[in-house]
């Protein structure tokens, strides 16, 4: 059911509900959380879409404001959807024209669900300065943003990681979960010893491969490489690198990874993309802190020790090389060699102090099904 309501206040949407509710019989009982999207004119479907898949795991009530022109007379129009439209929640799309072209705690006060957790989720762009000193970040328990969806992928993470603060997420760490998995398994049930390198292989504009970079090498004590390909926006391979040989988990396609280890066979894994549903609703399962994210976008970024950036697209100033030398504490051994599979690549090596100084690239917004690690 889908009742559009034209130049409304949310006193009227939310009256409107509850008559809805008594003329329908539609309950609310199990909401457990009010998930607020800012989105943006002419996108908002596939967040609200993405929000209904995870309703059915999580029962939530959907607040999505559609920013609209500042230029325009001020009015608010809404759209409500309940029952077999929303999903297992309920939905309010609000269009903002005027002075309600800006999301603010006010406009929404009077539709949240009282004593409920809050998650506010920017699927297109980061707020300036930061996502958590808008007056909606600061009354929600979550903060998702997505910054492989931003015109810079690495100037946002690099704003994400200069104002952490605890209950911020991105989706560019999320789509690495099941990369994260695998690897931590592999590890546990291989013989110990140390990883001297790690080499992460993917888009040099995927924001995905220098964070769980980062994590390998922070957990692992290691060195990371960081090999910048062409093609899509997403994650492609990573190596582990021991006195005992090399540990591989690679993705040549979008559902089977191939995982090699010294001394066993090789073997195929189920590792399918992962799409906007899921990784929203992975977000939504926890409401707590991400502990692990906050250490990698703020001590990680500072403590890794990354050997080089290696850019085999053509692109001389990766934005990979160009945030990690600007805003990771360690510095590229410049006396070390290129890997002898890379010498012959079309390309340059990026050493991180000269990165810094060339002119930026111009990253593009990833296409639908891009930057799914």
């Amino acid at each position: 059911m889908i009742v559009s309501m034209e130049n409304t206040t949310t006193s009227a949407i939310d009256k409107k509900l509850n008559q809805l509710r008594d003329q329908h019989g539609v309950v609310t009982l199990g909401r457990v959380l009010t998930l607020v999207i800012l989105a943006q004119a002419g996108h908002s479907e596939a967040a609200l879409e993405a929000a209904n898949f995870a309703s059915h795991e999580h029962p939530c009530r959907i607040l999505v404001h559609v920013s609209h022109s500042q230029a325009e007379s001020t009015r608010l129009d809404a759209q409500l959807r309940m029952g077999g439209d929303a999903g297992a929640s309920e939905v309010i799309v609000l269009h903002g024209y005027g002075e309600l072209a800006e999301p603010t705690e006010t406009l929404f006060s009077a539709l949240l669900l009282p004593d409920a957790p809050i998650v506010a989720w920017w699927p297109h762009e980061v707020p300036p300065p930061s996502p958590h000193t808008s007056s909606i970040a600061r009354i929600a328990h979550r903060r998702i943003t997505d910054a492989a969806r931003s015109d810079d992928a690495f100037e946002t993470l690099a704003e994400l990681s200069d104002r952490y603060v605890p209950g911020d997420t991105d989706l560019a760490w999320t789509r690495v979960t099941n990369w994260r998995i695998q690897l931590a398994a592999v590890l546990d049930q291989a013989e110990p010893a140390p990883v001297r390198e790690v080499v992460v292989e993917g888009s040099g504009r995927s924001p995905s491969v220098v964070l769980l970079g980062i994590w390998l090498g922070t957990r692992l004590d290691a060195e990371v490489t960081f090999v910048n390909n062409a093609g899509p926006r997403r994650l492609d391979r990573v190596t582990l690198v021991r006195d005992d040989g090399e540990i591989v988990l690679e993705r040549p396609g979008r559902t089977v990874a191939m995982l090699r280890q010294p001394g066993q066979p090789d073997q195929q894994i189920a590792m399918p993309v992962r799409d906007l549903n899921a990784c929203v609703a992975e977000e939504l399962r926890r409401l707590d802190p991400d502990e692990v994210y906050g250490e990698v976008i703020t001590s990680g970024l500072r403590d890794v020790r990354v050997a080089q950036v290696v850019d085999t697209t053509g692109e001389h100033t990766p934005g990979a090389a160009r945030f990690l030398a600007a805003h990771g504490g360690g510095r590229p051994a410049l006396d070390r060699p290129q890997p002898p599979a890379l010498e012959d690549a079309a390309g340059t090596v990026a050493e991180l102090t000269g990165a810094a100084e060339a002119p930026p690239a111009d990253p593009s917004v990833p296409a639908s099904g891009e930057e799914r690690a």
